[in-house]
């Protein structure tokens, strides 16, 4: 299971986004955990994420949610742009996979 947690400005822009990557997931038969939280309250969440993904709206705190990836040696990219805007679970899911899989050699 990969744990794959969603930051946005309000943890709800983020729902259908959600449902398209657990979507791709499901059709790939790759067990996936997503969540998604407000960056506001994210020092609760990181420790628990195996993946942290970023919403292009909330990148002025990227600083911040890196220092805290960092702590935590959990890895983060921000989502492009394009693929948050349609959606994209199977892109989404895809760049979640592969920053795992790059910190996480063993567990591929």
């Amino acid at each position: 299971m990969i744990n794959i947690v969603l930051f946005c400005s309000t943890g709800l822009s983020t729902n259908l986004l959600i449902r398209k990557i657990e979507n791709a997931a499901e059709k790939k038969d790759i067990a996936v955990n997503v969540k998604s939280y407000p960056e506001s309250i994210m020092k609760k969440y990181i420790s628990d994420a195996d993946v942290v993904l970023v919403g292009p709206q909330v990148k002025h705190a990227l600083t911040e949610i890196k220092e805290e990836c960092d702590a935590h040696h959990v890895p983060l990219e921000v989502i492009p742009t394009r693929d948050y805007g349609l959606m994209d679970g199977e892109k989404v899911l895809a760049q979640a996979l592969r920053l795992f899989s790059l910190h996480n050699p063993e567990k591929e």
